[in-house]
Parts: structure tokens; sequence; C-alpha cells
């Protein structure tokens, strides 16, 4: 094999919200993240209220009814 071809390995520290939550190797010393299983809804089973009314309504202001229309 070639030597130097790949980057080092080094212990990291996965970080979500300031708080470490996981330790594994990568090629970096930290990686922050948003979203882990730990916080997910899918895996906790808690289910987060989206504002789906104001999405709904922000689609009809910028589209209206044409989107529907045939021509």
């Amino acid at each position: 094999m070639k030597k130097d071809l790949h980057p080092k390995m080094v212990p990291c520290k996965i970080i979500y919200n300031g708080e470490v939550v996981m330790e594994t190797y990568s090629v970096k010393p930290e990686i922050h993240v948003d979203v882990w299983s730990g916080v997910h809804p899918h895996w906790t089973g808690q289910q987060r209220f989206l504002d789906t009314e104001g999405r709904v309504e922000k689609f009809t202001k910028r589209f209206g009814t044409s989107y529907r229309t045939k021509k």
C-alpha cells in the first residue's frame, strides 16, 4: 500500500447542543450536528408541531389557485 495516501484517523466527539453525545473516530476531532437519533421524532416517539397553516397560506399567496387550473 502507498504511504500517506489516506488521512489520519483521530478520536472524534459528536457534539449536539453543546453536549458530547457520542465518541467515534474520524478525520476531524469534533463534529457539530443539528439532529441526532436521541432527539429525532422518529426514534423518540414525540411529534413536533409544524406551522403547516402558515406554510399553506404562504403557498396559496404565492401561487394562488393557478396550480390547479388546466390549460
